[in-house]
């Protein structure tokens, strides 16, 4: 996206000459208009002695004859051929309807893990901004638009709802409250509301009278709230009160996560599990690999992040060099993420991983082989079997939901030559302004990044079974960019280095 910034600025430069080229056009023709004006208006007050003079009748023959030739030659001259030509060139870079959609999905996204409401996105309210980014009513309707023809109406009711508010004080746009209402009673109908929806479908009639669908809605409305209304009366409950659409107003529906409100607590900082007791059991020290030469003059700082399961994360383990030079050789191979479909076995992407990523092979630069060497000596596990080194970047809201590092299906080929996924090493090469903690819902740990800095864990304990304690997931990037890079262990080469254990969760 960041090269995007810079085409969109050749685009605005290409425009800016097109706008040059078309003033100095029109100046021209305004001042072959004023001369021929002046020319005339002398002329036709006294045609015949005008033409008396033979200079004259000359230069009227000359004038018809080539000058207005010329004129009409500038006038049909069309500048706007380069810029036409530039942004063809472009627009093949340019992102499509897909890329906006999933743009808007983003900003749905971090408003419910972070709990925002509407106009926290409309204003530019974030943590951690540092610049002003407003959404106009136009911005809010698109949105909205977006997640009703996803038939997802929990959000086009906040958005279409927030539109409506920046409208009524008084802020002009191309959508027109009457679409807006339509959108916004329709959603809210959808959403069991049938007293706002026919409330705001009202609201649309008076604007509107004509409406296509609002008097065929208004009447079905109403014969239903007439029929409700019986029943509260019937059963002698309290109506309900009316109250402003709120980020509250409508509980969100349930998806295909069953630890959805736990994974997004902790990616807010709440509900982490990290109790004084808990916190007395973590310490810090010198790593040395075991006495490796490599790390005996400079052993890895090493800082325990959980007891059980044991994570650690080590300091300074990328410099600004390290991380510069692998974002360098990653950026032009940047491919949307995929996982592996856990029926079928093939790579596809889905909608639970949004980021990029790229893998680069040891040989490809010295810096690449030197961190592999580095991850072998400080965990003392051999990387010869281990994948190789991933780097990903998660954008706007960029995440990975909960999932597991190692495989769950036994009968994996990819697991037939170098085993499992035995250990996952994770660097992070950016700081992030908001967002983008690293959380393990099954027992409330939460990991926020540190650029060069690392953290490692096990995923399989020493008898070969997954520790399905280590379910993880990448929060949302609310503001900021993350990037980080994944080497995964595996179990083949680790025999002497991680002997089995003989219960099942040694």
């Amino acid at each position: 996206m960041t090269d995007l910034i810079f085409i969109e600025r050749e685009v605005v430069q290409s425009l800016k000459e097109y706008i040059q080229a078309e003033e100095s056009k029109l100046a021209a023709v305004k001042r072959w208009a004023n001369k021929l004006e002046v020319l005339t208006h002398a002329s036709t007050s006294d045609p015949e002695g005008f033409l008396a003079h033979p200079v004259n009748a000359y230069k009227l023959m000359k004038r018809l004859n080539t000058e207005w030739s010329e004129l009409e030659s500038l006038v049909l001259n069309d500048p706007s051929h380069g810029f036409i030509s530039n942004i063809s060139v472009h627009r093949q870079y340019f992102p499509d309807e897909e890329d906006e959609k999933g743009a808007a999905k983003a900003l749905m996204r971090l408003q419910d893990t972070y709990n925002l409401d509407s106009e926290s996105f409309s204003k530019g309210k974030l943590p951690g901004v540092r610049y002003n980014a407003f959404l106009t009513v136009d911005d809010c309707f698109d949105m909205g638009k977006t997640a009703y023809n996803e038939q997802d109406y929990y959000h086009a009711v906040l958005w279409m709802q927030q539109a409506l508010r920046q409208m009524d004080a008084g802020e002009e746009a191309k959508a027109s409250k009457a679409d807006i209402l339509d959108y916004l009673s329709y959603s809210v109908y959808q959403m069991g509301d049938l007293q706002r929806a026919t409330e705001l479908t009202r609201r649309l009639v008076s604007i509107d009278p004509g409406h296509q669908r609002a008097g065929g809605n208004l009447r079905y409305f109403e014969r239903l709230l007439a029929k409700e209304i019986r029943e509260v009366a019937r059963n002698k409950q309290d109506p309900a009160k009316e109250k402003p659409i709120q980020l509250g107003t409508y509980e969100r529906p349930r998806d295909y996560l069953p630890e959805r409100e736990i994974y997004e607590a902790l990616c807010r900082g709440e509900g982490v599990k990290m109790t004084p007791k808990r916190r007395s059991r973590l310490f810090c020290r010198y790593q040395d690999g075991n006495r490796n030469p490599r790390l005996l003059l400079k052993p890895m700082k090493e800082e325990d992040e959980w007891d059980n399961p044991h994570i650690v994360r080590y300091l300074e383990a990328l410099s600004n060099e390290e991380i510069e030079k692998i974002k360098e050789l990653a950026k032009p191979r940047l491919a949307r993420a995929t996982v592996r479909d856990p029926k079928t076995g093939v790579l596809t992407t889905a909608h639970y991983r949004v980021s990029k990523s790229a893998w680069l092979e040891g040989d490809e630069d010295p810096v690449i082989d030197r961190v592999n060497q580095r991850i072998e000596d400080v965990t003392g596990l051999t990387v010869d079997t281990a994948e190789l080194l991933q780097v990903a970047n998660y954008g706007v809201g960029g995440q990975y939901e909960p999932h597991f590092d190692f495989s769950r299906r036994p009968f994996d080929n990819n697991l037939k030559v170098d085993g499992n996924r035995l250990a996952t090493y994770l660097n992070y090469m950016s700081d992030v302004e908001a967002g983008g903690a690293t959380v393990f819902p099954d027992f409330g740990a939460v990991i926020w990044p540190r650029k060069g800095t690392a953290v490692f864990w096990y995923n399989l304990f020493r008898s070969g079974e997954g520790d399905y304690r280590t379910r993880h997931a990448a929060c949302p990037v609310l503001v900021g960019s993350k990037w980080v890079s994944n080497k995964w262990i595996h179990e083949r080469g680790q025999e002497f280095r991680r002997p089995c254990g003989l219960t099942e969760v040694d």
